[in-house]
């Protein structure tokens, strides 16, 4: 009976990468092992010949001998399959983590029982001129730090942490799983390679102590809402002696009165009067950075007309770049007025034609030929 091609057992072309070969075969050998399927000879049988496929496949030149003559290559003391590289023990080992977990978490073990502490987070909420000017803010942090008693060690003073008796030192130790051996965590001291047998009592063993620390934090001028900062080794310590992990600081800016930010890019709405909208002049507005500017309203100004002041607006971060601050004119309408400016208004309103009101006549005589054209029923 003729054997299967390798690439079909695995499911993959011949064109495959190394990634997409390991994948496929951690696909294949976590659906046949016969720990899933026990009692299936047939899944037994399949799982040795993706094994032996995936043997000849990881290595560079039995790949290419295989490419080159098929199984022949490895007939006749061609070359056979003598326990496979090292990405075939690497793609094992993964999947007995995947298939039968293990202590610790499924992590494997260190051999000094140093672990890396976890990565924190840190919400903080800055004003849109600290994001225009940039600033250095201290925070409080409450996390894991080293224990001093100790020195993070997690052992009493005057002992020392012991290697682990059962696996010798290396955090796993070998079993037997149906035909097959498979390493996995060590159960007696969770992978770490060590066990301590005076702990520390200001730390419990554990190394770390929670403590909360001020910490000084650069915020670069043009952050923007959503900006991450990260203070490399400032996180949670590590256990026994490892090393500590990140802090992330998420920036989020909170709404201005009188901005709104558009990228680089700043607008304001300005109330101005009608009188100066009909007859023109100009408006002194402040900026972010605390200046003035002034902004030339030409006559007959309309609401909703938009001015630009140039390099006016945000700063763009770790550039030279500076974004423009958009005026929206918004023309207000008069409130309370005396008698003599409504008979003032009035009389304008009275003399006023189409030229004087141009937008608002063609609006109507527009609206009138519509409806008048529609074909009613």
């Amino acid at each position: 009976m003729s054997k299967a091609d390798y690439y079909e057992l695995l499911g993959v072309a011949r064109t495959c990468t190394e990634a997409e070969l390991k994948s496929a075969f951690r696909k294949a050998a976590m659906q046949h092992h016969p720990d899933r399927n026990p009692g299936d000879k047939d899944a037994e049988i399949k799982f040795k010949e993706v094994n032996e496929a995936y043997q000849a496949l990881s290595d560079k030149e039995k790949r290419a001998a295989y490419d080159r003559f098929g199984h022949a290559a490895f007939e006749q003391g061609g070359g056979g399959f003598g326990g496979g590289g090292d990405g075939f023990a690497s793609s094992m080992s993964d999947i007995f983590d995947d298939l039968f977990g293990g202590f610790g978490g499924g992590q494997r073990g260190r051999g000094n029982g140093r672990e890396r502490g976890a990565d924190l987070r840190y919400n903080m909420e800055i004003n849109l001129e600290d994001a225009f000017g940039g600033k250095t803010a201290t925070i409080q942090v409450p996390t894991s730090i080293a224990c001093e008693a100790c020195a993070g060690s997690g052992a009493k003073a005057g002992s020392k942490p012991k290697t682990c008796s059962t696996c010798s030192g290396h955090g796993r130790v070998r079993a037997q799983q149906g035909f097959f051996a498979i390493e996995r965590t060590c159960p007696t001291c969770a992978g770490r390679g060590q066990v301590i047998e005076n702990p520390c009592a200001a730390c419990s063993g554990a190394g770390r102590v929670t403590r909360e620390r001020n910490l000084s934090v650069n915020i670069p001028a043009g952050v923007e809402d959503g900006t991450r900062i990260r203070l490399s080794g400032e996180g949670e310590a590590g256990m026994r002696g490892g090393p500590s992990g990140d802090l992330y600081i998420f920036l989020s800016i909170k709404p201005h009165p009188f901005f709104q930010r558009d990228g680089a890019d700043l607008f304001c709405q300005v109330p101005i009067s009608m009188v100066k909208a009909t007859l023109g002049g100009e408006v002194t507005v402040r900026t972010l950075d605390g200046s003035e500017s002034v902004v030339k309203i030409p006559e007959g100004a309309q609401s909703g007309r938009q001015f630009k002041l140039r390099g006016k607006g945000m700063p763009v971060l770790r550039s030279r770049e500076v974004g423009d601050l958009h005026i929206q004119a918004r023309v207000e309408t008069p409130q309370n007025l005396t008698k003599r400016q409504r008979e003032l208004l009035a009389e304008f309103d009275a003399e006023s034609s189409n030229k004087t009101h141009p937008e608002s006549a063609g609006f109507f005589a527009k609206m009138k030929d519509f409806f008048d054209n529609i074909s009613h029923p």
